[in-house]
């Protein structure tokens, strides 16, 4: 059952305590309106009595009430009482029943319409916190978005100071997660320079005349090495490079990328045994097309990493709607439910977490997902039955 929101809540306190102060003066009206129509009038009449023929005749005493019934006869004393009171019941009944229907009508028509003017107070009370609400969205849903700030404008009052401790919360973690990519690019960078340092100099002692069978085969496993490193620093540069917000897009056929990264990839998928299916549909989207061809250069690749001999892999490029998507779907070793987000994370590998394998360094997945956030985007994963995974990456169309 969906919860009601707050400005229906509030409405309906609004309305709810309009009504009961409505019905609570209405009840002291009609006690009041019944007191005064309970109270006994006695009829004093003073001068000449004219009878309905017109003629002049004796009046009853001054002290006592009188009444004409419809014959036009006098009546008085108990008969001129009971008369008047069975009249004075009359009005009585007929003036409650007027009271309670027509307030009771006019009470739901104002009670309505307060309603309807507390539901328009509500929103604009409320507006400035649906503005905290979707900015904290957005940002929840990209890091990029993370310079994005509500600066409400406005009094001094409850609802600003939370912006206010929002923007300033927002601020202080932009400033760590940019100081944290600017870390890890400025580490990289430095680590480079000393790995390329030392691939020279083993290939230099490798390539000696005098170089041994035991000096050749240890330059092998150190330049393996050496190469390992060098991909986790590449993984570690773009992963800090896609985590910065997008200042320059420009439009991106994702069916071109598609075709580009199969075709780069088809010996390493020869080599390894496995068959590269491609649909490369019209997929166009705004974006950094360097980034855009890693994503999808990831996931091919890891398709036929993680997968079987004889196995496939099969790209697809569609776009559905107001976005286009890349479908990546392979087989492979079975794979838990509960193990697919972890994927995701930087240098997990499915059974084991460690920094760098013969297969990768652990980045693939992390790279992807990160892109796909920068380019407002999103990445799921379900396991393929039989083994496997089919990844998807849902991006923005570019209609323009």
């Amino acid at each position: 059952m969906r919860r009601l929101t707050l400005r229906g809540r509030l409405t309906l306190l609004y309305g709810g305590l309009f009504m009961v102060a409505g019905v609570v003066l209405l009840g002291v009206t009609y006690a009041l309106f019944t007191a005064n129509l309970g109270q006994k009038y006695q009829v004093i009449v003073k001068g000449t009595y004219l009878s309905p023929t017109g003629t002049a005749s004796k009046p009853p005493p001054p002290d006592q009430a009188y009444v004409l019934n419809k014959d036009g006869a006098l009546l008085t004393g108990s008969d001129a009482e009971r008369v008047m009171n069975e009249q004075r019941e009359q009005v009585r009944q007929a003036a409650i029943k007027s009271l309670l229907i027509q307030g009771s009508v006019a009470l739901v028509v104002v009670g309505g319409l307060a309603a309807g003017f507390g539901w328009l107070v509500a929103g604009r009370v409320l507006a400035p916190l649906h503005r905290v609400t979707d900015t904290a969205r957005r940002i929840s849903a990209s890091p990029a978005a993370l310079h994005e700030r509500i600066a409400l404008q406005g009094p001094d009052d409850e609802v600003k100071n939370l912006a206010d401790a929002f923007d300033t919360m927002v601020e202080r973690l932009d400033h760590s997660f940019d100081g944290q990519r600017r870390f890890v690019a400025n580490a990289s960078h430095e680590l480079r320079t000393p790995l390329t340092l030392g691939r020279a100099l083993v290939e230099v002692a490798m390539h000696r005349r005098t170089a041994s069978a035991d000096v050749k085969e240890l330059g092998e496993s150190l330049l393996t090495i050496n190469a390992r490193h060098e991909q986790l620093i590449e993984g570690l540069l773009i992963l800090a490079d896609s985590e910065k917000q997008l200042t320059t897009v420009y439009p991106v056929n994702l069916a071109d990328v598609v075709t580009h990264v199969c075709s780069q990839l088809a010996g390493e998928a020869s080599a390894a045994g496995v068959e590269v299916e491609r649909g490369p549909g019209e997929a166009p989207t705004r974006g950094d097309a360097l980034l855009l061809e890693r994503l999808v250069h990831n996931l091919v690749e890891n398709g036929i990493r993680h997968n079987t001999p004889d196995g496939w892999v099969r790209v697809i490029s569609k776009t559905v709607g107001d976005e286009v998507q890349v479908v990546v779907t392979n087989t492979g070793p079975e794979i838990p439910p509960y193990e697919v987000e972890s994927l995701f994370k930087p240098f997990y590998r499915l059974g084991a977490e460690r920094l760098v394998s013969g297969r990768g360094a652990g980045l693939g997945l992390s790279i992807v997902r990160s892109v796909a956030e920068a380019h407002a985007g999103t990445v799921t994963a379900v396991p393929r039955l039989g083994g496997g995974l089919e990844i998807t990456v849902v991006l923005p169309v570019d209609l323009g």
